[in-house]
């Protein structure tokens, strides 16, 4: 998954991991939802790729 995503894709992934790391070390509780927040728009974004590519008939 990660050579899929390129340089600038795992830049963004550490930098969104830091800010959650950043976030929980102040408030632990608010960390945690704003990591479910991310995970859930991955999986929105991933399930609309996914239906775009399916209906160009590429995947």
């Amino acid at each position: 998954m990660l050579k899929n995503l390129g340089a600038l894709g795992i830049a963004g992934l550490v930098i969104v991991l830091a800010g959650i790391g950043l976030i929980a070390y102040v408030s632990p509780l608010i960390a945690t939802g704003m990591a479910l927040v991310v995970a859930g728009l991955g999986l929105v974004v991933k399930s609309l790729i996914s239906g775009m590519l399916q209906n160009f008939g590429m995947f």
